[in-house]
């Protein structure tokens, strides 16, 4: 299996006279090839999209840097996997989590503003399973 290797998922879209972000919180294929993330982790899609509903059901909130808690609240959310795209007639031919949120925070935004947060981390446990890449390896 081919494995695409991706750290970060930049932030798409910033409306700043709303404090709105927008981008990919986590990327499970690109392609149909699975993407390996920062966490040197591949997420099923259908995996992720139980955790994002989760997360949209209990939570909502967003943090900074997994540190800094409740900066931010959740404004949309949407799993793309193969199903959901074919349902909308689309191809993004990515298969993962978007969405956006708004920041409260003035100290997260002014970073969010000048450059110095660029990504969205998504935060959580699992039960690690080893993959199998190819006949090789």
């Amino acid at each position: 299996m081919d494995i695409t290797k991706s750290n970060t998922f930049e932030i798409l879209k910033v409306i700043e006279d709303s404090r709105f972000v927008y981008g990919w919180f986590s990327v499970s294929k690109v392609n149909g090839i699975p993407v390996i993330d920062g966490e040197n982790d591949v997420v099923d899609i259908y995996e992720l999209e139980k955790a994002a509903s989760d997360f949209v059901i209990n939570s909502r909130v967003g943090g900074e840097s997994h540190v800094k808690k409740g900066v931010s609240q959740l404004s949309a959310s949407i799993v793309f996997t193969k199903e959901i795209q074919d349902a909308l007639g689309i191809s993004l031919n990515t298969e993962g989590w978007f969405g956006g949120f708004h920041v409260h925070d003035d100290v997260v935004w002014e970073k969010v503003k000048k450059g110095e947060l660029l990504s969205f981390s998504i935060g959580g446990t699992a039960d690690r399973e080893d993959m199998v890449l190819n006949s090789e390896g």
